[in-house]
């Protein structure tokens, strides 16, 4: 009788330290939730370094072709981000309501 009780409370011991285990895992500092975070904001983060790469690669593009001296690029530049015409042009522009 006495060895069935010991075998229940070495039972109960072990769920006891098993579960306190698990739940030590899964909510300390530096447990698997904030592992799983911390993952996720990894992969955020190198999309967007992704992103700014290919930004980058664009602006790169752009200013290797003004270095070029291209004219039709230069002008088109200087008409879309600068707002330049050419002689004997003028500006219209069109508010939407």
């Amino acid at each position: 009788m006495i060895s069935f009780k010991n075998k229940r409370f070495r039972s109960y011991l072990f769920l006891f330290i098993f579960i306190a285990g698990l739940i030590f895992l899964f909510f300390n500092n530096q447990g698997v939730i904030k592992y799983l975070k911390l993952k996720n904001e990894v992969k955020e983060i190198k999309t967007q370094i992704e992103k700014v790469d290919n930004e980058n690669k664009q602006l790169e593009d752009e200013i290797d072709s003004l270095k070029k001296k291209i004219p039709a690029k230069i002008e088109r530049t200087a008409r879309q981000k600068y707002d330049m015409l050419r002689k004997g042009e003028k500006a219209i522009k069109v508010e939407e309501k």
